[in-house]
């Protein structure tokens, strides 16, 4: 008998009969002897309907009643999965992220999981029921509602794991695994069997849609065996395993997959003066304004002056450009250039710690197909680059045949 956490995202539970097909699949686990804890999402599109409708009444919702709409959500579908489970003869009983205890900061509309009071759960547990706790959402210590952000219902599933120390934690979405790069993109794209949390880590930041980036941080943190499945296959594939350990017995392949994101903007300073502290004098206030900077690049200086680029996620763009102004006159910089069409497109790949030459490759690739690229980040198992957004599907078309992705290992 195990004891295994499933969460099921928005797509799974987007209707009265897929929300049915669930708890089929939930009852026949628990057929099998196993302890069952299901995490939600709301029903695709319902955040954002929620966000909408926010926006209708305010132009600038307050984060804390936002909040307490958006959380919601979660709250119709496991109250309907528990009715459906019940229904078919499975005692089941659903708990608000309050109600479990998901302590989390006071950070809304992107808190961070403090602690877990698992004792409740576990006890229903042990008394045969189904646990359905929602996805997304927590509580801080004066006892505010708080979600987790987007894809939080991730990070919800692994730290229940973690806290109830489970088997194993199986993330159920609309594919059945993480392939090699988007196949809407590249329709040679292969499902991976197994990937490395350094690996999943790397391709979640860069824009790898799968699974959110915290929820890996998490599971990687406490050694959770991660699952991604798919809720729409009637039968049990294995899916891709998240795993701590790379695979001794194999060669590793170069690279694993590809990653992109379209989300990009660059912002550059231009005519900065030279000199030290200057990169925190820029990047310090468009922190203080809770806005993740990706890509930093800063130019050799001449006759004391230098430039000063920099990406962020599209959306900040606006918000950037606003914190830059402030202090454009302070720091004696000329003027702000702004470039919203951007995109990242990264190549990731334990095995680069043992292969030289896999930049020179990537960037012969991009250069045969007359793409320019804008700047290059680097670390240890990926290598990014920011290109025009017009050319990223070709970008990954020829990167995924470069290095033999499209053939099967």
């Amino acid at each position: 008998m195990a004891l295994i956490v499933q969460k099921y995202g928005g797509t799974s539970v987007g209707s009265p009969d897929r929300i049915k097909s669930v708890a089929r699949r939930v009852a026949k686990f628990r057929a099998q002897g196993h302890q069952v804890v299901v995490v939600l999402s709301a029903m695709s599109g319902e955040t954002n309907r929620l966000i909408a409708l926010t926006k209708e009444v305010a132009s600038n919702p307050s984060p804390r009643e936002l909040d307490v709409v958006v959380s919601t959500g979660e709250q119709v579908t496991i109250g309907l999965l528990c009715m459906a489970l019940e229904d078919i003869g499975v005692p089941a009983k659903s708990y608000t992220g309050g109600q479990v205890k998901i302590l989390t900061d006071s950070l809304h509309t992107k808190a961070r999981i403090l602690d877990i009071d698992e004792a409740p759960v576990r006890k229903d547990l042990d008394d045969g029921k189904v646990v359905v706790v929602a996805g997304f959402q927590g509580v801080d210590e004066h006892g505010n509602i708080t979600t987790l952000g987007r894809g939080g219902s991730d990070t919800t599933a692994v730290a229940l794991a973690a806290a109830l120390k489970g088997d194993e934690c199986q993330i159920y979405t609309d594919v059945d695994g993480v392939y090699t790069t988007d196949p809407r993109i590249v329709p040679e794209a292969r499902k991976l069997d197994t990937i490395t949390f350094e690996e999943m880590l790397e391709m979640a930041s860069l824009g790898s849609k799968v699974l959110q980036i915290r929820s890996v941080e998490f599971a990687g943190k406490y050694k959770v065996k991660l699952r991604v499945l798919s809720s729409f296959e009637d039968r049990e594939g294995e899916g891709t395993l998240i795993t701590v350990e790379e695979d001794k017995h194999m060669e590793q392949p170069v690279i694993s997959g590809i990653a992109f994101s379209r989300d990009e903007a660059k912002l550059t300073v231009i005519g900065v003066p030279d000199k030290p502290g200057i990169a925190y004098q820029i990047l310090g206030p468009v922190a203080d304004a809770n806005i993740d900077v990706d890509m930093i690049i800063q130019n050799v200086g001449h006759d004391g002056m230098t430039d000063f680029s920099f990406t962020v996620v599209r959306a900040d763009m606006a918000k950037a450009v606003k914190v830059l102004e402030g202090v454009l006159s302070h720091i004696g910089a000329r003027s702000i250039e702004t470039d919203g069409v951007m995109c990242k497109v990264s190549i990731v790949g334990v095995g680069m710690r043992s292969h030289p030459g896999v930049a020179s490759k990537m960037f012969r690739t991009l250069a045969e197909e007359g793409i320019n690229i804008q700047m290059i980040s680097t670390s240890e198992i990926k290598i990014s680059v920011v290109i025009d957004d017009k050319y990223l599907e070709l970008a990954v078309r020829a990167l995924h045949k470069a290095f033999g992705l499209d053939t099967a290992a």
